[in-house]
C-alpha cells in the first residue's frame, strides 16, 4: 500500500471512530432545528460561527439520543430558555 493510499485509510478510520465516538448526528434545516428545540423542556446548545469567506451559525442539540446539527447564513433565534455552550469549532465528520 503507497503512503497516500495508507493516508487515505488512516483519514477513513478517523472518521468511522468518529461516528463510532459521538453517534448518529443528523443534518436538518433550521427551521427544524428550532422545532426541535421547542420540544426540550430545557435544551443546551453547542453553538459556534464558522466559515472561510462569509460567517455562518452552526448549532448542535441532542433530543432522545440523536444529535441535531444545523448551519444557517443567519443566527437563530433561539428560546429563552436555552442554555448555550460557545465552542471554538464544531467538526461533523463527513
Amino acid at each position: 500500500m503507497g503512503s497516500e493510499a495508507a493516508l487515505l485509510a488512516a483519514h477513513a478510520a478517523a472518521i468511522a471512530n468518529a461516528i463510532k465516538a459521538s453517534g448518529a448526528i443528523v443534518s436538518v434545516e433550521p427551521e427544524a432545528f428550532a422545532g426541535i428545540l421547542r420540544k426540550i423542556d430545557k435544551p443546551l446548545v453547542v453553538y459556534t460561527e464558522g466559515g472561510f469567506f462569509s460567517t455562518n451559525h452552526q448549532y448542535l442539540t441532542s433530543y432522545k439520543g440523536f444529535t441535531f446539527y444545523t448551519k444557517s447564513d443567519e443566527p437563530i433565534d433561539l428560546p429563552k430558555s436555552v442554555e448555550v455552550i460557545v465552542a471554538e469549532k464544531i467538526w461533523i465528520p463527513d
